[in-house]
């Protein structure tokens, strides 16, 4: 047997004082019995039976209101045994589910309108009838009301429960469809460089750029991996990658040019650090854009600018291959990647547009230099 809820003894404890304390006060009127042992007992009784009315409410209510009608059945004076059937019927009315709260509900009822047609004290027919169903429909209507709106909120609880977790999933998504895809290109790129060369030593500095794009993208999935991971303190840990942000700018800039592709880096205004997100975001709008530019082969060129205002900060990359007017999407698709950079721009409140522009292909978004918009 669990033991009851402190609040429910605390309860139980009030309403057996309350009945101990105020019988020996019950007037009997005329036809009404006098209290005695046995009205104790039934009284005691219906008041210690709710104990458990919050584990157990059907046999809480069942104990409570056999005792009640009991009570008023033996004509003893109306008290603060009736308060127990109250308790007794929020608790059901709480606890339970509606189908099987109205049946126990309405058995109750049946019970307790007994003892009108033959209790001396009760009120003339039809009207007696009023406030022995009130005793049963008031704290039912409330019970059912009360959870209802328990089950709400326990509802919205669960639903911002799971949007968080999609939240993370995608945030996840992104951060390895980032991280992998560009150091995956990186290293197509030098493969296919390294499968068109005819001398070995040409193929092993190939092969060389392949390895150090490959490491590079592996200790920067694992300090993404370790960022998400709750309970990683920031900076620990194996072989940590340095922080993605502007700041590395020039450095993602000279792996994209190890990896065959040139790249016209340009900074207007006067750079400065800008909030976490923010600049998370704009190194990965870059990274993407670049990647992008990677996979389009040998002979590729990209212009990266990178604009510092006082309220925001501009990004454009331009691809330089010269789009194919015979494909009917110029050559481009605006795949995962893209809607990423656009989900990961307008969370923080910044706008992103990727398209063609005259012959070629470009990526422009502009992002709040406070943080969220």
């Amino acid at each position: 047997m669990g033991k009851p809820r402190l609040v429910d003894v605390g309860v139980t404890a009030a309403l057996t004082a309350l009945t101990l304390v105020s019988l020996p006060f019950l007037e009997a009127s005329a036809g009404v019995r006098p209290v005695d042992g046995l009205a104790y007992a039934l009284a005691v009784t219906a008041a210690v039976g709710t104990l458990f009315r919050t584990r157990w409410p059907v046999v809480t209510l069942g104990v409570v209101t056999l005792a009640t009608v009991t009570y008023l059945l033996l004509d003893f004076p109306y008290g603060p045994v009736m308060v127990c059937v109250v308790v007794a019927v929020y608790s059901l009315a709480r606890r339970r589910p509606l189908r099987a709260a109205l049946l126990w509900g309405a058995a109750t009822l049946a019970l307790l309108l007994l003892h009108v047609f033959t209790h001396p004290g009760a009120l003339p027919l039809p009207t007696g009838l009023i406030p022995a169903s009130a005793i049963v429909a008031v704290p039912f209507s409330i019970g059912v009301a009360r959870r209802m709106w328990h089950e709400a909120r326990s509802a919205e609880r669960d639903a911002a429960e799971q949007q968080a977790r999609d939240d993370e999933r995608l945030q996840l998504a992104h951060e390895v469809h980032d991280v992998v895809g560009h150091g995956l290109a990186a290293i197509q790129m030098q493969a296919d460089i390294a499968l068109h060369l005819g001398r070995p030593e040409d193929a092993t500095t190939a092969l060389e750029a392949i390895s150090k794009a490959a490491n590079e993208a592996l200790t920067e999935l694992r300090t993404t991996l370790a960022e998400i991971r709750p309970g990683t303190a920031s900076g620990t840990g194996p072989e940590r990658a340095p922080t993605a942000g502007l700041a590395n700018l020039e450095v993602l800039a000279q792996r994209v040019r190890s990896a065959g592709v040139a790249v016209d880096l340009a900074i207007g205004g006067t750079s400065r650090p800008l909030p976490d997100a923010v600049d998370l975001a704009a190194y990965r709008v870059l990274q993407e854009s670049l990647t992008n530019v990677v996979k389009h082969g040998a002979g590729a060129a990209a212009r990266v600018e990178v604009g510092y205002e006082p309220d925001l900060v501009r990004l454009c990359v331009s691809n330089l291959r010269v789009r194919d007017p015979r494909a009917p999407d110029g050559g481009f698709v605006a795949g995962f990647g893209i809607t990423g950079m656009r989900h990961r721009v307008e969370s923080l409140g910044g706008r992103l547009d990727a398209g063609p522009v005259d012959e070629y292909f470009e990526v422009r978004a502009t992002l709040p230099a406070g943080g969220v918009a």
